[in-house]
C-alpha cells in the first residue's frame, strides 16, 4: 500500500518511519500526546473525537451524526461519503467498536515542518485487530493528500494496524444497507416474531412469500429487516433488495 501511496503521489515522499507522535482525548475530556508506541493499548475505538464537526451555511459537505447500532452511541461525520462508510462499519458483523477523528498523528517533513492529520475513522475487530480509515473521493486525492496518506499508512504499519484509504462504495450495496439501517435499532429485534422468521427461512426462499407466511407482513417484515441487519439472516447484497429477494439463513 505504501509503495502505492508513494508512486500515485508523484514523488512526493512521506515522513521517516519513526518520530510520529499522537493526540487523543481521554475519558477524562483532556488531551495527551504521546510517542507512537504508547498508542497500540489505547482503546481507540471509545475515544472522542479530536475535531469538532461544524455545520455553516454555505459549506460543500454535509456534516451530521450516525446512531450506531454496534456502539450504542453516535458517530460524528464530515460528508455523505464518510456517513455512507460508517453505515457499512456499523453494519459490517466483525466490527465491534468504531469512532470518528480517534486521534491527531504528528509527525515532521523531511523539510523540517511539523505536520499533522487526523484520520476519519478507527475501527475495532471482534479479534482485536484494529483499522485506521480514510475516506476521500478519487477525484479529490491531491499530492498533498498522498503524502499524509502515506504517512499515515506508514504509523499503521508500525502498530500493526489496517489502513484503509476508501472512496465511493458500491452504490447497489449502499442503498441495500441503508433500507436495512433503518431498521437496525433493537426495538425491532422481537424474539416471537424473529424466531418465527428464523424458521421460516430455515431454507432459502423469496422475501415477501416468507413474510407472508410468517404472519401480518405490517408486524413482521420490520423483524425481517432487523434480522437481516444482524446477518441473522442473509440476502446477496450485490443486487437491489425487492420482494423476490432470496432470503437464506445466515449467522445465528
Amino acid at each position: 500500500m505504501a509503495q502505492k501511496l508513494r508512486a500515485v503521489a508523484g514523488g512526493v515522499m512521506g515522513p521517516p518511519l519513526d518520530g510520529f507522535e499522537v493526540a487523543y482525548i481521554d475519558p477524562g475530556g483532556s488531551e495527551l500526546r504521546r510517542p507512537l508506541a504508547d498508542a497500540w493499548a489505547v482503546r481507540f475505538e471509545d475515544a472522542a473525537p479530536v475535531r469538532e464537526f461544524k455545520s455553516y451555511k454555505g459549506q460543500r459537505h454535509l456534516p451530521g451524526l450516525w446512531w450506531s447500532s454496534t456502539v450504542g452511541r453516535h458517530v460524528g461525520y464530515e460528508s455523505w461519503l464518510e456517513r455512507d462508510h460508517v453505515m457499512l462499519l456499523d453494519f459490517d458483523p466483525s466490527v465491534v467498536g468504531v469512532s470518528s477523528q480517534p486521534f491527531w498523528l504528528f509527525w515532521t517533513s523531511e523539510k523540517g515542518r511539523g505536520i499533522s492529520h487526523a484520520p476519519d475513522y478507527f475501527a475495532r475487530r471482534d479479534d482485536g485487530a484494529a483499522v485506521v480509515i480514510d475516506c476521500r473521493p478519487a477525484d479529490r486525492r491531491k499530492p498533498r493528500d498522498w503524502a499524509k496518506f502515506e504517512a499515515t499508512q506508514a504509523a499503521c504499519d508500525l502498530l500493526g494496524w489496517d489502513f484503509r484509504l476508501v472512496g465511493a462504495p458500491d452504490q447497489i450495496v449502499v442503498a441495500n444497507v441503508r433500507w436495512l439501517a433503518g431498521y437496525r435499532h433493537p426495538r425491532h429485534h422481537v424474539v416471537p416474531v424473529g424466531s418465527v422468521l428464523l424458521e421460516v427461512f430455515a431454507e432459502p426462499r423469496p422475501l415477501l412469500d416468507g413474510a407472508f407466511s410468517a404472519g401480518d407482513p405490517i408486524a413482521v417484515l420490520p423483524v425481517l429487516f432487523h434480522l437481516l441487519w444482524r446477518h441473522e439472516l442473509a440476502i446477496d447484497m450485490s443486487i437491489p433488495l425487492h420482494a423476490s429477494s432470496v432470503v437464506s439463513p445466515g449467522v445465528r
